[in-house]
């Protein structure tokens, strides 16, 4: 009778170590940079009847560094694409794989680099050739939507 008794308990005393971790559910970010990357590739130019190409999801990894200008860095080929950057880096998030993506950072401002391949894309410059900077406000969350298109032609 105790051997029965023990096995119809044992299952009830188990279960509860079997369940799996619960997930933390983190604070949401409230202060920083969101957006999504998508990416075109080809020939983008209007065609008679014809709908415009539909930009695709781009999953990469996003990286916020520290105001950079083309001094510093090695551009490749004179275009949007660059093999090293020489300014401190912030912060990198990836992206989901719908191109989404959400980073917490501190006020400022900061230049933003998508990886692409071995290289890092950024097609967006000031007048003082500072690339693709975005600035962030204290308590805000700022959209910056990035658009790779290093693949398309105009």
């Amino acid at each position: 009778m105790r051997f029965f008794l023990f096995s119809a308990v044992l299952p009830f005393l188990l279960l509860p170590a079997c369940k799996p971790p619960q997930k933390k559910e983190s604070a949401p970010i409230l202060q920083g940079v969101k957006g999504k990357v998508v990416t075109v590739s080809g020939n983008q130019m209007p065609r008679i009847g014809a709908p415009a190409a539909e930009p695709k999801p781009y999953p990469t990894t996003v990286f916020f560094y520290e105001p950079t200008d083309l001094t510093k860095v090695q551009q490749w080929n004179k275009g949007p694409l660059f093999t090293n950057i020489y300014t401190k880096l912030v912060m990198a998030v990836d992206t989901d794989s719908t191109g989404s993506y959400i980073a917490k950072l501190p006020e400022g401002t900061y230049s933003v680099f998508v990886q692409a391949g071995q290289q890092f894309f950024a097609n967006q410059f000031d007048i003082r050739n500072n690339i693709n900077l975005v600035a962030v406000e204290k308590g805000k969350l700022t959209e910056l939507n990035i658009l790779v298109n290093f693949a398309a032609s105009y």
